[in-house]
């Protein structure tokens, strides 16, 4: 069966009356909000002087490059999420967009973002990029999310990519520290996951997609949100300990690791009723925090050294 016909054409006409904000939902405003922050890091922390219009230029293909990635998704999955209450609202099953229109979109915007990076800034970093959504869209839109329970364990590799893209970037190789970077968003995507799917267990079963808790249970889930929360703490903190970051980093890493490993623990402790979901939901909002503050003190620690250095200087 090809492509075309396992995706949801029909629920649409060929042409639609769309809107501006139809069309900027199809990009996952949220989700390309983390990347482009995690892709800023990756940029700021490269070693070396990038030019502002280069790294701006950078961002803007990355961050159209995920936001391609999500259009196509949601052409693809169009309909699954009909089915579910958490995406019932976007814009192909609301009929505000067709089908067609978001895979045109979503491939124009895919050449785009990867030939402006290619040829402007360098094709290592243009490659990677098509790398990242060939990733999100065929191995885990199309070949992961359906078949297993293993998808966002998987998948998680696409959207941990960004500051690799970005150092690629910024340097034209990839080095040590982007992959510190790649891992801990790796590691933090399935406890971040399987929290929201734990409390929308009920959407993932009526869509028919293998998540964890649909496949395996509640309980085992519990348990590889806990046992994934533990190694993603101790990634989080190999950087620093390792020396590639500073002290700073070490005792936010620490403080955002308790704080993220308690929660696991409280996802694993509440097994039943409003106490287990009120859990779950928890960790899947600390987890979103946990992401941000962790990325922006490597952030805050580049800029105060910099600082540093002009008022020194």
């Amino acid at each position: 069966m090809s492509i075309v016909e396992n995706s949801s054409i029909d629920l649409a006409p060929a042409i639609s009356e769309a809107g501006v904000a139809d069309f900027f939902a199809l990009l996952k405003p949220r989700v390309m909000s983390l990347v482009i922050f995690t892709a800023l890091v990756g940029l700021v922390l490269a070693p070396g002087h990038m030019h502002p219009v280069l790294a701006l230029t950078a961002l803007l293909c990355i961050s159209v490059g995920a936001g391609a990635a999500g259009a196509l998704n949601m052409w693809y999955e169009s309909d699954i999420d009909a089915l579910m209450t958490r995406t019932v609202r976007r814009p192909i099953p609301q009929g505000r967009v067709a089908p067609r229109e978001a895979l045109a979109y979503g491939v124009v915007l895919s050449l785009f973002s990867v030939a402006t990076l290619g040829i402007l800034v360098n094709w290592l970093a243009g490659a990677l990029l098509a790398f990242t959504i060939f990733f999100y869209v065929v191995i885990y839109t199309i070949g992961l999310k359906r078949r297993t329970a293993q998808n966002i364990v998987i998948g998680g590799a696409a959207g941990a990519l960004p500051p690799v893209v970005a150092w690629a970037a910024a340097t034209g190789t990839v080095a040590v520290e982007p992959i510190l970077l790649f891992l801990i968003i790796f590691f933090w995507t399935p406890p971040h996951f399987w929290a929201l799917a734990l409390f929308r267990a009920d959407d993932y079963a009526r869509a028919g997609v293998p998540m964890l808790p649909v496949v395996a249970g509640p309980d085992a889930t519990r348990l590889q949100i806990l046992l994934y929360t533990v190694v993603l703490v101790a990634v989080a903190i190999a950087p620093w300990a390792l020396g590639y970051f500073d002290a700073v980093y070490g005792v936010a890493s620490l403080v955002l690791g308790a704080g993220m490993l308690w929660l696991a623990v409280e996802v694993y402790r509440h097994r039943e009723g409003q106490p287990a979901l009120s859990a779950a939901r928890r960790l899947f909002g600390f987890s979103i925090l946990y992401l941000f503050a962790l990325f922006a003190t490597l952030l805050a620690e580049v800029v105060i050294s910099a600082l540093a250095a002009l008022f020194v200087g």
